[in-house]
């Protein structure tokens, strides 16, 4: 069996009209399944292993790089469509709004982190929300590396490629930052990660 592409989790238009149809179609349709193409092609169709664990034996190893790429890209953008919903945004609600003014002070304090961490990535990458050591913290990877490998637990994530926003904000990254938070972000889909940790 070879891996597939993922359905995103509501219809290509929900997410409009903060993240157009169009901006899915090339995002999900292209760029997301390119990476499971090119992944079933350097494995030869074999999916016997999850993508955590491809990525986690593969992670610093300059010889399966390719490899560690593709998966990694598989799941950070499976994990991303799950981090919006349509009418998403706003304050969160239940155990990780009460984690965040814990861990961070306050919802705002969040936000600004989370901001810097998306606007100061050079470059492509991501922004997330993280639990380490029993604390919620902001980091920012580049190109394909996750939290994941690193020992974190992923709880929401917002791509920063110029592909997950360019045709809706052409270089306005700042304005889909905060589109992302006001508008999209998935709370719920968080709560359930917090939950699970």
């Amino acid at each position: 069996m070879a891996y597939e592409l993922p359905n995103l989790p509501y219809a290509k238009d929900a997410l409009a009209p903060h993240i157009s149809e169009e901006t899915l179609n090339f995002h999900h349709g292209k760029h997301h399944n390119t990476y499971v193409v090119n992944l079933n092609n350097l494995l030869d169709g074999d999916s016997s292993k999850s993508l955590e664990d491809l990525m986690k034996e593969t992670a610093g190893d300059a010889s399966k790089a390719g490899v560690f790429n593709n998966a990694a890209q598989i799941w950070n953008h499976t994990f991303y469509w799950h981090s919006m919903k349509p009418n998403g945004g706003g304050k969160p609600t239940g155990a990780i709004a009460a984690k965040i003014d814990e861990d961070f002070g306050s919802y705002d304090k969040f936000v600004e982190e989370f901001k810097t961490a998306g606007a100061t990535q050079f470059g492509s990458g991501w922004a997330w929300l993280v639990l380490e050591g029993g604390k919620l913290k902001v980091t920012k990877t580049p190109n394909a590396e996750c939290p994941l490998t690193a020992g974190a637990t992923p709880l929401l994530t917002m791509d920063v490629w110029e592909h997950a926003y360019y045709i809706d904000f052409q270089n306005r990254r700042p304005d889909y930052i905060s589109t992302f938070l006001e508008s999209l972000v998935n709370w719920d889909f968080a709560n359930e990660n917090l939950a699970n940790a």
